[in-house]
């Protein structure tokens, strides 16, 4: 597992050297041990909120093996997924996570997952207003998909 981790470690490094984003790094590794996807942070090179570590390697890895479905890999990330982030992977098919540093170990250089989890917990809604809408519309749009796939 070493091994792995010093990868993620080594582009969390890059990452940071060549001012792209956080202190972080992922890789995916499927079934045969192989790296098949390797991403740092890059959020302030790409001005993409959404360009974390993990998600930046679930991408690569799902581009090199031309699928959305990480069904029997596994992510090695430097420190413990945001909740993005692991949603990310539960949405892959990832079903296993190693990471080297906690949420509460980052938050002690600025990261903010606690707002997120604050909100989650029901201790803080006035992170974000989320409302639902009826829209009919958007209910046709559900059915036209529908008839799309069956």
């Amino acid at each position: 597992m070493n091994e792995f981790f010093d990868k993620a470690i080594m582009a969390a490094r890059v990452g940071v050297q060549n001012s792209e984003g956080g202190p972080f790094g992922a890789v995916v590794v499927d079934k045969d041990n192989k790296i098949v996807g390797i991403g740092n942070n890059k959020v302030l090179m790409s001005n993409d909120p959404t360009a974390h570590a993990e998600v930046v390697a679930i991408r690569d890895a799902c581009s090199k093996l031309k699928t959305y479905d990480l069904s029997g890999c596994k992510i090695i990330a430097t420190s413990e997924p945001c909740p993005m982030c692991l949603s990310s992977i539960i949405w892959a098919n990832i079903r296993e996570v190693y990471y080297g540093t906690t949420r509460v170990e980052t938050s002690s250089i600025g990261f903010r997952d606690d707002l997120i989890y604050r909100y989650f917990e029901g201790k803080d809604k006035s992170v974000v207003i989320v409302k639902h809408l009826e829209n009919t519309n958007c209910n046709k749009l559900i059915d036209e998909y529908k008839n799309t796939i069956y």
